[in-house]
């Protein structure tokens, strides 16, 4: 599934990734660095909530392998 970089304060690199998608929205795992260990949850947010995220910017898509080897093919 895609996963999204999370827009925080500092250094800390948090991300989300999508686990499961449902009619109404998505579950969504996100890793939080908290200095030094990771603090995984599991949560759900609606389609409406996840656009409003994407099209503020504090959802970043992550590009993964498989998307660099199509773009240098």
């Amino acid at each position: 599934m895609a996963s999204y970089t999370v827009k925080s304060l500092g250094k800390s690199t948090d991300y989300m990734t999508i686990v499961r998608e449902l009619d109404d929205g998505y579950v969504v795992r996100i890793v939080r660095d908290k200095d030094g260990y990771n603090d995984i949850t599991t949560d759900y947010i609606s389609k409406t909530l996840f656009d409003s995220c994407i099209r503020t910017g504090y959802l970043t898509k992550m590009e993964t392998p498989a998307d660099r080897e199509a773009v240098n093919a």
